[in-house]
């Protein structure tokens, strides 16, 4: 596959809106040409932070609690104070999204780093200034060509006492190293195994498949704990689809029927091959289109 023909879960109509859109940095909401932050911050130096993904449909922000509880809790994970409670978070949010003057098919990035260190060295205590808060939303409507073509790659989703999978860590080398290498091997995104090389993520979203009929996905020790993966679980025992849980291999993944990815930005993503391996036709499969109907309907209650 060349460069040019590759795809990515995030891909989306081009919009010439986000060149002039409004960032909200430490309080301040201004052009992204000024959102700026120190080469002393945290983040920048060391991926030392967390953020959250949410999506604004119909003037209103989808599942907003759950990605509240989430981000709370990974700042709670690396002892991290965000310097506001909930509802001042909500409230940047909000005003972010009122100066651009946005309203629905919009992607919100909340980036909170651990801030401005007095030197370029790893201990926390050397950031002194509080934390850096950075929310940028962009028009964002996705738009993915084709199925996603996956590879396997050797990059594992490590354990929790490494750097835990869950957490929506600035750290994202292993993930960018394994996205790398499934480029380096034609692919447009990486299928990464566990530490007991079950089937469990890929670099960027939740992984599934869809085996005579049933919803296959890994037991979630080791993944992102994904809001929307959980919507589709919840999704497929409110609606008669059998959904497991549980470990299996590359083995019962070559032979899957149908396969999709779950992630806050492309809902369902299908998946066209796996190591150069037709999935099912290598089209959208009947489940995952009848998921996929399921989770639009979700949205539509959800953000009326």
């Amino acid at each position: 596959m060349k460069h040019s023909d590759a795809v990515t879960t995030h891909q989306a109509l081009e919009d010439p809106r986000n060149a002039d859109i409004q960032i909200y940095v430490n309080g301040d909401i201004v052009h992204r040409d000024k959102a700026v932050v120190s080469v002393y911050d945290s983040g920048f130096m060391l991926g030392d932070g967390i953020w959250e993904g949410l999506r604004l449909y119909n003037g209103k922000w989808s599942f907003l609690d759950e990605h509240m509880d989430r981000l709370f809790e990974a700042a709670l994970a690396i002892d991290l104070d965000i310097g506001m409670d909930r509802a001042g978070v909500v409230a940047a949010l909000e005003a972010t999204r009122t100066a651009n003057e946005m309203h629905t098919d919009v992607h919100a990035r909340l980036m909170i780093t651990r801030g401005v260190k007095v030197k370029p060295f790893q201990h926390p205590s050397l950031s002194r200034s509080g934390p850096t808060f950075v929310i940028i939303c962009e028009h964002s409507k996705p738009s993915i060509p084709r199925p996603i073509a996956l590879a396997t790659v050797p990059h594992l989703r490590g354990l929790p006492m490494t750097q835990d999978p869950k957490l929506n860590s600035h750290s994202k080398l292993n993930c960018v190293l394994a996205c790398i290498a499934a480029e380096k091997a034609g692919a447009d995104e990486a299928l990464m195994l566990d530490i007991n090389g079950f089937v469990n993520t890929t670099n960027a979203c939740n992984f599934f498949i869809v085996k005579k009929g049933a919803v296959w996905t890994s037991t979630g020790d080791y993944c992102m704990n994904g809001i929307t993966r959980q919507k589709v679980i919840d999704l497929c025992r409110a609606n008669d689809i059998p959904v497991f849980e549980r470990n299996y291999s590359l083995v019962d993944t070559y032979g899957a029927d149908e396969a999709f990815l779950t992630g806050t930005f492309g809902a369902q993503t299908p998946v066209s091959t796996i190591d150069g391996r037709n999935i099912g036709t290598g089209e959208l499969g009947p489940i995952t289109t009848r998921l996929r109907a399921l989770y639009a309907d979700l949205i539509a209650k959800e953000c009326p």
